[in-house]
Formats: structure tokens, C-alpha cells, sequence
């Protein structure tokens, strides 16, 4: 990666999909990684960060991306970009293969030899017992899970690269509708009464939370597989009525609707009833503790007070 003239700067880190929630707050902690953090990354030398979005490269454009690749020459990739909405997913696969497995194919290829990470999600699995392993076999009911579970392999290939699972993300996106919180407010705001699961369990994390780990596993050196969630296992109604009280304390006049719902009267694709990560091995890695959903819940009404 080195290039002519001692005095020439190295090529940044890489973070795509740097406008949506996960990868916007990837950006806003790079300023709390240390110049020898970074260090570690590009072989004891300095290297800065780049922010990519749609409007800077379509990364379906595979040729305008090898051409900036070969331009910038990162030291790392950070792949957050996605299709993630399940709904389009289901209503378009082949974009959602485009995207999320053919993109990630590429990319992965061209950081053949430089550290790769890659968002991926707990939906990979079926639900059908919670608390999943590292080790625990995939079963993906719907496309996007689907095309998640295809590009882990790809990325599980190279042992220098890496991939984390992740679960529901909160916080505050740049255009404030990348979040499940966000986007409850915002059917709120709409008049929207929301029917949410009582028998449908995640583990949801501040993104920061993710973020923030995303640039330990780097800055360590660390590859492989590793669940990054939430610790505390809360059914879809149960998040529903924690934003909902915050949401009442931002904004007292907004008529937070919600209506408890079970999987057995759902009609539409196959959804997981639980796929609660167990995240000990990253606990163990890095000498960290999982966030609580809840703690997090309570600085959002400390904050709106």
C-alpha cells in the first residue's frame, strides 16, 4: 500500500454507507480513535477516514469503484451499505442480491489483503430458540436474511476479514428515519397506530454502541465471526411502549399509538420469533459488557427533560 515520497499520506478506512445510521455513527467516533489506533490499521503509520455515500460512488457501479480503489488506496473497509429493509427485499431480489451479495463479493475482493468488516444481522437465524452462538447454524426466512447469510460466507473466506451480527440499532440517523425509534416517532407523527409482536424478541443497541465496538474489533486486529447486540432480550411491543415514553417526554402532545399483536395471527412472510444474540465472545475479546436497551432509553428522557 505504500506509495512514492515518504511525505505521501497512506489511504483512509473506508466506511460505506456512511448516510444511514450505523455507518454515520462509525464516522462521528473515527475523532476518538488515536493516531495510534489508526496506526495498527495501516502498519504503524497515520490514516484517515472516508465517508462514502450514493452521492460520492454507487457501489453497484463496479467499475467506478475499482477506479477509486485504485485512486485512495484504503487501508480498511467498514461495509455497512445495504439494502436492509425486508419489505424491499422481498418485493425486488435481485436488487437485493445486487446490493447485498454481489457488492459485498466485490468489495471483498478488491480488500483482499487489508482488513474488511461486514455489518450483517441476527435475522440470519429462524428464531425458533434465542440466544444464538457464533457457531449455531443459519437459517434465514426471508431475502434480505437471505442475502445476509450468502455474503457472510463470502467475507468468512478470508481470513483477514470479518463479520458482525448485529440486532435492532437506535439513535439518531441523519435524516432521522434509519432508526426503529425514529421510525415510530414518525408513524406517530402520522397518526399511525402501531401493531407490534408480543411474541417476537430482539436484543436492540444504541448505534454509537455498535459503532464504538465496530472500531475496537478493528483497531485490535480482530477477525472472524462476532455477535454485537443489545443485552437485554425485549419483545417488538415491549421497545414499542420504552420509545413511546420517551417519545411523550420529547413531545407531550404526540399521541403515541400502539397495539399488542401475536405471531399466530400474522399473515404475511416468515418472521423469526427470536433471534436474541448471545455476545460473550465479544464480551470476552475486547473486556467489554453489552449495553442495556434500557439504560439507553432512560439518558433519551434524562435528555428530553
Amino acid at each position: 500500500m505504500s506509495r512514492q515520497g515518504t511525505e505521501t499520506a497512506l489511504g483512509p478506512v473506508w466506511i460505506t454507507g456512511a448516510g444511514g445510521l450505523i455507518g454515520h455513527a462509525l464516522v462521528q467516533l473515527s475523532s476518538e480513535r488515536s493516531a495510534t489506533d489508526l496506526g495498527t490499521i495501516s502498519g504503524g503509520q497515520g490514516c484517515s477516514i472516508r465517508a462514502l455515500t450514493r452521492g460520492i460512488v454507487d457501489l453497484t457501479n463496479f467499475a467506478a469503484v475499482d477506479r477509486l480503489f485504485t485512486e485512495e488506496q484504503p487501508v480498511g473497509v467498514i461495509h455497512c451499505a445495504a439494502i436492509s429493509k425486508s419489505p424491499a427485499c422481498q418485493k425486488d431480489p435481485a436488487n437485493a442480491r445486487l446490493n447485498n451479495v454481489e457488492v459485498t463479493r466485490h468489495l471483498a475482493a478488491l480488500a483482499d489483503s487489508i482488513p474488511f468488516l461486514f455489518l450483517s444481522t441476527d435475522l440470519v437465524f429462524d428464531g425458533l430458540r434465542g440466544g444464538y452462538l457464533e457457531s449455531d447454524p443459519v437459517n434465514p426466512l426471508s431475502v434480505y436474511a437471505e442475502t445476509k447469510a450468502e455474503a457472510e460466507q463470502i467475507i468468512l473466506a478470508n481470513k483477514r476479514h470479518t463479520v458482525i451480527r448485529t440486532s435492532l440499532n437506535c439513535g439518531k440517523s441523519p435524516l432521522g428515519c434509519s432508526a426503529f425509534n425514529e421510525e415510530m416517532r414518525n408513524a406517530w407523527q402520522l397518526g399511525r397506530t402501531l401493531d407490534l409482536f408480543v411474541d417476537e424478541f430482539r436484543t436492540p443497541i444504541p448505534a454509537l454502541e455498535t459503532a464504538r465496538n465496530i472500531w475496537k474489533l478493528l483497531t485490535a486486529g480482530q477477525t472472524g465471526l462476532f455477535h454485537l447486540a443489545g443485552a437485554e432480550r425485549l419483545s417488538r411491543y415491549e421497545i414499542g411502549l420504552k420509545v413511546a415514553d420517551v417519545c411523550r417526554k420529547q413531545n407531550p402532545r404526540l399521541m403515541t399509538s400502539l397495539r399488542p399483536g401475536s405471531l399466530a395471527q400474522y399473515q404475511g412472510a416468515p418472521r423469526a420469533p427470536d433471534t436474541c444474540l448471545d455476545c460473550r465472545r465479544i464480551e470476552e475479546t475486547l473486556g467489554i459488557k453489552m449495553p442495556l436497551f434500557s439504560t439507553w432509553i432512560i439518558e433519551q428522557m434524562s435528555q428530553a427533560g
